[in-house]
């Protein structure tokens, strides 16, 4: 489409035709000839290449050597790539703290953050490399936002450590922390196993958080197949990286754009390897955000209904057995897809940034019966997904759990209401608390934290110390590294008047994951009554990039967005 007959870019219908055509543009492009382009150069289409790298955490380190390689692919098609970094916030740091309250919020700045260098430099296509939790997401939702030609690549995950000649991995440690204040696991251990978990590059080493929308990004056709194979710290890594330049200047040719890949079927193929991969929870949270970029409603309830359609399959950490690196061994998000096609549960005619379908993809893939890491449909781990929706009394507009690998899905018990993680943590820690109980945070919720922190820390040590009958609600987030009945997003959340605002010590909670339910066993008239005297409670965080969040961000249910998206457009950055 953008090809003249002589092979040359023609660039009338391309943003960079602001900033590079025509005698008004020669002081634009002398800031080009200044960073040595020549005019060749400036006369292709420019490529964004828009990296995560940092040195916060390891998830990021590796982002710049593959951002170079698909740079590289870029100019190999016939592109000028413009790099450029965005921030990250990693979790794994940011975990038990105040600095979660940034996490979430991180998403919509590197979305943000993104747009904007390729709103003001005019690029006429985006590579996003992202190896974090909410760097995935961002990176994917800025592409559905922009709907230039697109092209993502994950960062990697990192190698399993080993320790006691098992694999061990970040969450072994979260969980030391708990066995440690539990008199099981000696202080000496415990900085051994912190020393032994993360051997180099790479993000998170399971099916947490960065994994699953790694996976997703496979499912919903905005990355390569066997892109997110490969940990961080293998080179050869590179080539994908080379690769996905090369595609994205293919995708710019024919003008096919992640609106036209991220059609309402991919997003439900998205939802079923979420749920077949025992993935994060935090998928119930940034499917239905990266729909609302692309003007599609796709909520937590929709993301719930495929999960309760879908069997587990993949035997990957937490609930499971393998890390992350097992499963690019066993053949990665196309030996699971091929499964998945073969049994009619995913959508094959989708497109995807390779210019092919789902199906067409998949072509010579024959599932691998010899490897255990990804099982087939026929023989699936559980006949239903790792992830569930909860709706109830005390949530109605939904709540979500992992169970993937959990044994207690049902739960009666008294509640404990703590404002805030840090007193609950607190509570843990010194174990007073009762088995039974149900453990309430709440103000963690997107605008009553601000910023819906996730509570690994606190889970982490419950697990550690070894008590399973017990139950944790929150109306903010869990890592994917959580296990055990832990229940996130509920909703509405307490500062919007939820009914977890309005929960007291010894109220009965009753939670079954097998039939979707959370029940506040509180009479009506009771809750009318808590209701009318509740009141909205400040937080500390009255100015700033927190502040900001809170005034415009929406429920968990719906995303925790904070712009009105694609059904409010009047105009496409693409079409500029």
């Amino acid at each position: 489409m953008h090809r003249k007959p002589d092979g040359s870019w023609d660039k009338s219908r391309l943003p960079s035709r602001h900033t590079t055509e025509g005698p008004s543009r020669a002081p634009h492009r002398s800031y080009y000839y200044a960073m040595g382009l020549g005019s060749r150069e400036i006369a292709q289409p420019f490529v964004g290449v828009a990296s995560c790298w940092n040195e916060a955490a390891p998830c990021n380190t590796a982002l710049m050597r593959q951002a170079h390689a698909a740079a590289e692919g870029v100019k190999r098609a016939g592109g000028t790539p413009r790099e450029f970094c965005t921030i990250t916030v990693t979790d794994g740091i940011a975990m038990g703290h105040e600095g979660m309250r940034s996490s979430l919020v991180s998403r919509e700045v590197i979305a943000d953050s993104v747009e904007l260098t390729m709103r003001g430099h005019a690029y006429d296509a985006l590579i996003g490399v992202a190896g974090c939790d909410k760097s995935l997401p961002g990176m994917m939702m800025a592409m559905l936002r922009l709907n230039v030609p697109s092209a993502f690549i994950y960062g990697g995950s990192i190698l399993p450590g080993s320790w006691h000649g098992r694999d061990v991995t970040v969450q072994d440690v979260f969980e030391g922390v708990g066995k440690h204040s539990a008199g099981q696991m000696s202080l000496e251990d415990l900085c051994d196993l912190e020393q032994h978990a993360c051997p180099g590059d790479g993000a998170c080493g399971g099916q947490y958080t960065a994994n699953t929308m790694a996976c997703v990004s496979e499912a919903i056709g905005l990355a390569l197949p066997l892109s997110s194979a490969l940990p961080a710290a293998y080179l050869h890594r590179d080539q994908y990286a080379e690769a996905t330049g090369e595609a994205v200047m293919a995708l710019l040719e024919r003008n096919l754009r992640p609106r036209d890949i991220c059609t309402r079927e991919a997003f439900e193929n998205a939802a079923v390897v979420v749920a077949a991969t025992g993935g994060s929870t935090n998928g119930g949270l940034h499917l239905p955000a990266m729909a609302h970029e692309a003007g599609i409603r796709f909520t937590l309830r929709d993301v719930a209904e495929i999960m309760k359609k879908t069997p587990y399959l993949a035997d990957l950490m937490p609930g499971g057995r393998y890390p992350a690196k097992k499963m690019g061994e066993a053949g990665g998000v196309p030996m699971l897809l091929r499964t998945l096609l073969d049994a009619g549960l995913i959508h094959g005619d989708c497109m995807t940034v390779t210019g092919k379908t789902i199906r067409e993809n998949l072509e010579g893939v024959v599932f691998d019966e010899t490897q255990d890491v990804i099982r087939p449909v026929s023989n699936p781990l559980s006949p239903t997904g790792g992830v569930v929706g909860l709706w109830g009394s005390l949530a109605p507009d939904g709540a979500i759990v992992k169970v993937a690998g959990l044994k207690h899905t049902k739960h009666r018990g008294p509640a404990r209401v703590f404002d805030g993680e840090e007193a609950c943590f607190a509570a843990v820690e010194s174990r007073q608390y009762n088995e039974g109980d149900v453990l309430v945070i709440r103000y963690e919720g997107p605008r009553g934290g601000p910023g819906m922190r996730e509570m690994l820390s606190t889970t982490a040590a419950i697990y550690g110390q070894g008590v399973e009958n017990i139950a944790l609600i929150t109306d903010g987030r869990f890592s994917g590294a959580t296990r055990g009945l832990c229940i996130g997003h509920v909703g509405p959340e307490a500062a919007a008047g939820g009914p977890i605002g309005l929960v007291k010590d010894g109220d009965i909670i009753a939670i079954d994951a097998d039939a979707g339910t959370i029940e506040l066993e509180v009479s009506p008239a009771e809750l009318e009554h808590r209701r009318r005297e509740w009141t909205p409670r400040r937080t500390n965080y009255q100015s700033g990039a927190l502040w900001k969040f809170a005034q415009g961000v929406g429920p968990a249910h719906l995303g925790a967005v904070t712009h009105p998206g694609a059904e409010a457009e009047t105009h496409v950055y693409a079409d500029l």
